[in-house]
């Protein structure tokens, strides 16, 4: 396996104790790729390997937790929250794995792909926040023990209401597609306050079918008026009762609510800080909770539903959302735009969305959970990504059954003959450099499917 993590003068955050030992973690790292490579090197030689970078790394966080306490760092909880996460859920799960595989090739890359990954990420995004040279990218979450307690909530309540047996996918889901959605916001205000709150509840229409419509004795495999009045007053209910919960709400009414498009609700991903971002499979369809504090998002102008106008605004979303579904499918190519950069993906956007079913996603990360939840017909897929790249999100398609058949085409800003070797040697289905005019990128897509078909 291929691979070298190379220190750069953008990882030190300016404290000798953690850029010391994100130093180490790197060069441990580097010797279980080297590991990998080296076929005399027994499998109790990577186990043990294994085993030192993950004490190595606990010791580090408790270090590093220790630094933040004693400068009074104001994001400590969030901090711990996240490696927690890693130390509690990743690295148990992937251990797991690499016990099921006994120590496989692919699971051992699998391993350090991720640990990689989540290490520059956490490095570049959590670590250098603390001396103030970049924002949390999740700086508004709540804290792990209060977002717990929402998350066992929902929980709850999906089992109360519907018999449910859910489970959570994800808690910093990012706005991805999944199947036919319906977004629902709710805003909260307090008298004599102009901070507001909103919640996004977003449904699979065929949670809604077969949980609401089945409720109701309502025999239909399709939405409609009386089902969606039906689930509007049970969401509203629902997001009540997480309300309840969430202590920085207290005192707060419901002053509105309206249905939203997919384009409506990805925007405000694209612009705003979130403090819930939960993502659950509930067996019949999935679910997001979703909530942005003390802010209203400029970006959304949906009509708002009151008494007078509820039965006709429904009916009305209704027609425009089959509109919509209508354009998008089953003409329309599906095509995954994968980039840090949020000028590229809404310029591509911008590009393809004439022609083109485009879903933007800005990491790794969310690329893999887009294409779990809405597989695309084509990724758009950023090489330079500075969390998990190009290189490692293509390994991970390939190497899921599901996925493998997922064509690639790479982004990248270079040019020069050593990249594009690169390129071509991980066998993506092309590569586009981007400062190629926009009308140059839009027809090398147009002729990738018309190739293909």
């Amino acid at each position: 396996m291929e691979g070298q993590l190379v220190w750069k003068d953008e990882y030190n955050i300016g404290v000798d104790i953690i850029d010391r030992e994100h130093k180490r973690l790197f060069k441990i790292i580097n010797k279980l790729f080297q590991f990998t490579d080296e076929k005399s090197k027994s499998q109790w030689a990577c186990q043990e390997g294994i085993k030192f970078f993950k004490e190595h790394a606990v010791k580090h966080f408790t270090e590093e937790e220790e630094y933040m306490a004693s400068v009074n760092y104001e994001r400590l909880g969030i901090h711990m929250h996240i490696h927690s996460e890693f130390r509690e859920r990743t690295l148990p799960a992937l251990e797991e794995e690499l016990e099921k595989t006994g120590y496989c090739t692919d699971s051992v890359e699998h391993f350090l792909g991720v640990c990689a990954g989540w290490l520059i990420g956490h490095t570049l995004m959590e670590d250098r926040a603390i001396t103030g040279k970049s924002r949390s990218r999740w700086i508004e979450l709540l804290q792990g023990r209060e977002q717990e307690y929402v998350k066992s909530v929902i929980l709850q309540l999906m089992y109360d209401l519907f018999h449910l047996e859910s489970y959570m996918i994800s808690d910093a889901y990012g706005g991805e597609r999944f199947g036919r959605g319906v977004y629902y916001r709710l805003i909260y205000g307090a008298d004599q306050d102009e901070e507001k709150y909103e919640i996004f509840l977003v449904f699979e229409e065929k949670l809604l079918i077969n949980t609401v419509g089945r409720a109701m004795g309502i025999k239909t495999n399709k939405l409609n008026t009386l089902l969606m009045n039906a689930a509007r007053y049970m969401a509203r209910q629902f997001a009540e009762q997480v309300r309840e919960h969430l202590p920085d709400m207290e005192g707060y009414e419901l002053i509105g609510e309206s249905f939203l498009t997919y384009d409506q609700f990805r925007d405000v991903f694209e612009e705003e800080k979130l403090q819930v971002s939960l993502l659950f499979d509930t067996g019949e369809g999935y679910f997001s909770y979703c909530t942005i504090a003390r802010r209203l998002s400029k970006k959304i102008s949906a009509v708002p539903i009151n008494t007078d106008n509820a039965m006709a605004e429904v009916e009305k979303y209704l027609m425009e959302r089959e509109e919509y579904l209508k354009k998008e499918s089953p003409m329309k190519r599906k095509v995954l735009v994968v980039d840090d950069s949020v000028t590229v993906r809404q310029g591509i956007r911008k590009l393809l969305n004439k022609d083109y079913d485009v879903a933007l996603a800005s990491s790794g990360t969310a690329a893999i959970r887009c294409i779990i939840l809405d597989k695309p017909d084509l990724v758009l897929l950023d090489y330079e990504m500075p969390v998990c790249d190009g290189q490692q999100v293509l390994e991970m398609i390939r190497s899921e059954d599901a996925l493998s058949d997922t064509p690639v085409i790479f982004l990248t800003g270079r040019s020069d003959p050593e990249t594009v070797k690169k390129l071509v040697a991980l066998k993506p289905d092309g590569y586009l450099i981007k400062n190629l005019k926009p009308a140059q990128i839009k027809q090398k897509i147009d002729e990738y499917f018309e190739k293909k078909d």
